[in-house]
């Protein structure tokens, strides 16, 4: 396709489709149609979830909304449980155990768990866990070092993490 393709097509099929009359409409019509948006919309704090930017007359289907924006950045903070036995007797205290993104801080974690598992922590530790040194016959290696995150749940609240297990 060369630079000037892109025109000589728009222009065709200007010439195949029949011309739409429309109305021209007032300048203050159009002014009030549009929405102002401030930066604090777009940008508002990380703890609640802002409001999508997308105009009424899309439909549903193709406006991105910021909830999903956060679903997805929270199954990418959270990577999996950790189902140890040391883990499991947390749970008798109400802590939980997750192997954690290595950029996630506490905040991070603490979102996550409230939009994946609908609970607000009240508390989140993290450790980052240096990889062993591992020997596999004559080759030495290390294993990738890791983050996890203890998160403590309120008295009554509970998550069904070893279900399938």
């Amino acid at each position: 396709m060369g630079l000037f393709s892109r025109k000589k097509k728009t222009d065709e099929a200007e010439k195949a489709a029949p011309a739409v009359k429309t109305e021209a409409r007032p300048k203050t019509e159009k002014k009030s149609a549009e929405k102002k948006v401030s930066m604090k919309d777009l940008y508002g704090s990380q703890s609640a979830p802002a409001k999508s930017v997308a105009p009424a007359k899309e439909g549903a289907a193709t406006a991105v909304t910021a909830e999903s924006k956060l679903a997805s950045r929270a199954y990418r903070v959270l990577i999996k449980p950790l189902v140890t036995e040391k883990a499991a007797n947390l749970g008798a205290q109400n802590k939980y155990v997750f192997a954690v993104a290595e950029t996630a801080n506490k905040i991070e974690v603490a979102e996550a768990v409230a939009m994946v598992y609908g609970i607000k922590p009240l508390s989140v530790n993290i450790v980052r866990v240096k990889g062993k040194q591992v020997r596999y016959g004559r080759i030495r290696g290390e294993r990738k070092d890791w983050k996890k995150a203890i998160v403590m749940l309120p008295a009554g609240k509970t998550i069904n993490i070893y279900e399938g297990v």
